[in-house]
């Protein structure tokens, strides 16, 4: 639980966000796992980097700590029921988020959710310690995805369909435990 008489500004500026949400997917060991995540960003340009911030209370934490790489995939908001699944459901009550998704084993280990607008496959390079998560840092070795079109044929001003972002995920609640 967070101390708020430590920070309290931080809620005016933190409540204005509304960032995209992702899909993060590990696989090691014979084990796949996935979770919603809402701390990702871009985080250099040479090289180019990706951080990916997964909670320490998530069996997916655990999973992506042996895997050489990390897939992660936005989601459009028409895909509410996917962000559900794998933000509000958990492999650690032997649900098998995977079971009867469109999705690609690869070679490599990371498992790609085909029916993701945009994907990347990222080597984890770094990892940091941000109190409850923990950064990974990925640098993408393979991307990929669908041609912006949603079922309907529409576009947004971006070339696709409007992306999943926070806002649109308030009512799923978290499938582990608040750390």
């Amino acid at each position: 639980m967070r101390d708020a008489s430590v920070t309290p500004g931080m809620d005016a500026f933190v409540g204005r966000l509304d960032p995209e949400m992702y899909v993060v997917t590990a696989a090691a060991g014979g084990e796949r796992a996935g979770c919603l995540v809402g701390f990702a960003s871009q985080c250099s340009l040479d090289p180019l980097r990706f951080v990916v911030w997964l909670s320490r209370a998530n069996r997916t934490f655990r999973v992506a700590g042996r895997a050489d790489r990390l897939a992660v995939h936005t989601l459009t908001r028409e895909q509410h029921a996917l962000a559900a699944l794998f933000g509000g459901r958990t492999g650690d009550d032997g649900i098998d988020k995977f079971a009867g998704l469109r999705r690609t084993a690869r070679p490599d280990g990371a498992v790609v959710l085909d029916d993701a607008p945009a994907w990347f496959v990222g080597r984890v390079v770094g990892r940091a310690d941000g109190g409850d998560h923990v950064g990974f840092v990925l640098d993408p070795v393979d991307s990929g995805g669908r041609d912006g079109r949603d079922d309907r044929g529409d576009r947004d001003s971006r070339g696709g369909t409007p992306l999943l972002r926070l806002s649109d995920t308030l009512d799923i609640t978290p499938g582990h435990p608040a750390g």
